[in-house]
Parts: structure tokens; sequence; C-alpha cells
């Protein structure tokens, strides 16, 4: 019985050489695309496109509606906080009537 031979470095290259050859002809034996269904395949990726980019700007527009609203309504809150905060400027004769209302109410008390 033989013993197993290890292949060679110039059988591997023969082998690799062969096989190189044997996929050239069957690419080149692939019959031409044809020239119809191309046009039809890239009308297809045309439409696919115009599809998405329409997607893309619609959620464009839903994000920038979104955060122009957040931003009105963080306007509003930080408007009604600052009317919150913001005391009214009294006029020294009405700071006086209500001091005295004040003093009034107290001696009434006693």
């Amino acid at each position: 019985m033989a013993k197993y031979k290890e292949p060679g470095v110039n059988d591997r290259v023969n082998a690799a050489q062969a096989a190189r050859a044997k996929a050239l002809a069957m690419l080149k034996a692939k019959p031409a695309p044809d020239p119809a269904e191309q046009a039809a395949l890239r009308a297809k990726a045309a439409e696919r496109e115009a599809a998405l980019a329409a997607k893309r700007e619609a959620a464009k527009a839903e994000r920038e509606a979104r955060q122009a609203q957040a931003k009105a309504e963080k306007q509003a809150r930080a408007e009604a906080e600052a009317a919150r905060k913001a005391k009214p400027k009294l006029t020294e004769a009405e700071r006086k009537a209500a001091r005295d209302a004040r003093y009034a109410a107290r001696k009434a008390r006693k």
C-alpha cells in the first residue's frame, strides 16, 4: 500500500491555476445581461431610492416639528416661571397703605 503523498508547491500552484481558468470559463459562458432588464432594474432602484428619500424627508420634518414644539413648550414654561417669580413693583403710596393695613389689623387683634 502506497503512503499518502503531500502535494508540493508546484501541485498547489497548478491546482489554483486550473481553478482560476475554470472560474474564468464559467464567467465567460454566462450570457450578457438584457438591456431591457437592466433598464427595468435601474427604474425599480430609482423608485426605491425616491421612496426612501421621501420617507427620510418625512421623518426629518416630523423630527423638526417635535423639536419646534418642545422649544415652544420650554419657552412657555420659562415665561410662566418668570411671570410667577416676578413680583409687581409697588409704588411708595401702595407700600405705605399695605403697611398701615397690617398695622391696623394688628391693633384690632389686641
